[in-house]
């Protein structure tokens, strides 16, 4: 049985630090609070664990070692999703959030979401508020998520706000799958495209060149479309390595850029002009900003920290910039559908909904209804994208490949007739 290290308070506030075996943390949590006691800290004892705290603060190796421990329990955004519905449907049934955590992680059969299940339950009934014990994992629980939690807390409508969660994560989700669906196809199909061409021009095309210069002769002219493709051919294979390293190198230099505020601006721009793609990106854009901002208005969020949370997490540097121009406005008292209007970013049909929406003091449904909308429309252009992809890649396909083929049996005419 595993032995448990455990920190923990008496009724007098004297700190008590011990060991236990026992099968899990719960069970010294449990014995710790028999015994009149307030656990602090429960943590598996092993000998590295022990050699560590030897060692004290100074040994940089071992402290890494057990903070990426420590770190690795992350939630992934599926596992959430549900792990939310299902928390906001206990709560809805009258259940405790303390009982309701430790029921979804006896019945999770995710070992990260156990453990860090485990660790809110822990925290909350050490006395932390929910939202408290779900920031101590950043890495699982976003901005979005906390302040959506911090509001169910002062509202006291955990489940409405748990249920409202859930039902925007899966919105997100289902357009987000849409919208990469739609971008792998073609993405594939161009892969394979390009292995193709290169299999052909590296092995195919010399071994046609050979036979060209055997049966014809090395000082017989070839046509035009021939000789290009036995230059490229030639200039591929000289230059394998260098072909490769400019691959790479540009992959680096994406991913380099990309890491800067003015690289993510640059890419996002492009996106948005893409032709084919870039309505597809602008829709599914701005219905995450309005779902975002009308989700955490609907719960009681300030307006303000609506902003800077939707800012946070536009993933999009075009929309991050344009809600921070929002913000500043209306930080000044300015009503938002003018600065949004000013960015050039939003359709006119979104800020004048907006706009309405202030007016009438109904802007979170407004919001709403402009997310719905959007969806829909990503949904018809994902549709409409999928149907125009699929003639353009056979035609790109075949004008590739159908062109090297014809570069390579356009001489056997000569040789045809040379043979006669």
């Amino acid at each position: 049985m595993p032995i448990y290290q455990f920190s923990a308070m008496d009724a007098n506030g004297k700190e008590r630090k011990g060991k236990r075996e026992a099968r899990s943390e719960e069970e010294v949590s449990s014995y710790l609070k028999e015994q009149g006691l307030f656990p602090t800290s429960i943590k598996l004892f092993t000998e590295k664990t022990n050699a560590a705290k030897k060692k004290g603060p100074n040994d940089k190796k071992e402290g890494f070692s057990l903070n990426m421990q420590i770190g690795a329990s992350v939630i992934k955004k599926k596992q959430l999703t549900v792990v939310t519905r299902q928390l906001a449907i206990l709560l809805d049934a009258g259940l405790p959030l303390i009982r309701s955590l430790r029921t979804l992680e006896r019945q999770s059969r995710d070992v990260m979401v156990r453990t860090v299940l485990g660790k809110v339950a822990v925290s909350v009934e050490g006395g932390a508020t929910f939202s408290e014990s779900l920031a101590q994992h950043p890495k699982s629980f976003d901005k979005l998520y906390l302040n959506m939690v911090r509001a169910g807390e002062a509202a006291g409508k955990m489940e409405i706000i748990l249920d409202r969660l859930a039902s925007f994560m899966e919105k997100a989700a289902r357009i987000m799958g849409k919208v990469k669906s739609a971008l792998t196809y073609p993405c594939v199909v161009l892969g394979v495209a390009l292995l193709i061409t290169a299999g052909l021009m590296v092995f195919i095309v010399p071994k046609f060149e050979k036979i060209f210069a055997d049966l014809l002769g090395e000082g017989t002219e070839l046509p035009a479309l021939t000789q290009v493709v036995i230059a490229i051919s030639r200039w591929m294979q000289s230059n394998v390595l260098a072909l490769f390293g400019i691959i790479i190198g540009i992959v680096i230099a994406f991913k380099l850029a990309v890491k800067t505020k003015q690289g993510r601006y640059a890419v996002d721009y492009a996106k948005y002009k893409m032709p084919l793609f870039g309505p597809i990106v602008s829709k599914t854009a701005i219905s995450k900003f309005s779902r975002t901002l009308g989700t955490l208005m609907g719960s009681g969020v300030p307006v303000l920290s609506a902003l800077q949370i939707v800012r946070d997490t536009a993933g999009n540097e075009l929309v991050s910039n344009a809600v921070q121009q929002v913000h500043d406005a209306v930080k000044e008292g300015e009503p938002m559908a003018a600065p949004l209007a000013a960015t050039k970013i939003f359709p006119e049909m979104v800020i004048s909904m907006i706009e309405v929406g202030e007016e009438t003091g109904k802007l979170a449904e407004m919001l709403n209804k402009i997310a719905d909308t959007y969806d829909e429309e990503v949904d018809n252009a994902v549709g409409s994208l999928t149907s125009m992809i699929e003639p353009l890649m056979m035609v790109f396909l075949a004008v590739v490949v159908g062109g090297i083929v014809i570069a390579l049996f356009s001489p056997m005419i000569k040789i045809m007739e040379k043979m006669n």
